[in-house]
């Protein structure tokens, strides 16, 4: 796994889902891109959705920084850029550190698991509930019209 903060909240990606770590970049708003979007980034070519974690998980919002970070992790339809403000070291777990998040908060959205960690808990992010199934079609029209030749 591969740890991230959003202020004093602690979160996780399982690590087959991250393609790479980037310093923040200018994200360019994308017209009529569902509301949960921040805009796109460019990477190498790629024109890639950066999604609005904090809203998404209903934390507190505030303004990017300079000191913010990008991981660039795929759900099973798309790569996401995910704006945190911190990365960690991998985890090594065993089966058994880890909780099904339904087994303990059945309602709880975008949860994948909750892991026991040495120095405290940590919440596995499922990416592929991320986006809804009307957010990804909104998302797909709103990147057809940003890439698309005028």
């Amino acid at each position: 796994m591969i740890g991230f903060w959003l202020d004093e909240h602690r979160f996780a990606l399982e690590l087959p889902a991250v393609e790479r770590i980037v310093r923040i970049v200018e994200i360019t708003p994308l017209p009529n891109a569902p509301a949960i979007m921040m805009g796109a980034i460019n990477v190498e070519g790629r024109v890639i959705p950066a999604i609005n974690l904090r809203a998404r998980l209903g934390l507190r919002q505030r303004a990017v920084t300079l000191n913010d970070l990008i991981i660039l992790a795929r759900t099973p339809k798309r790569v996401l850029a995910l704006v945190v403000d911190a990365v960690e070291d991998l985890h090594q777990r065993q089966s058994g550190q880890v909780q099904t998040a339904t087994s303990i908060f059945p309602n709880l959205p975008y949860l994948k698991g909750i892991a026991k960690l040495n120095d405290g808990l940590v919440l596995i992010n499922d990416l592929a509930s991320f986006l809804s199934l009307d957010e990804e079609k909104e998302l797909d029209t709103a990147l057809a019209g940003a890439v698309s030749p005028r």
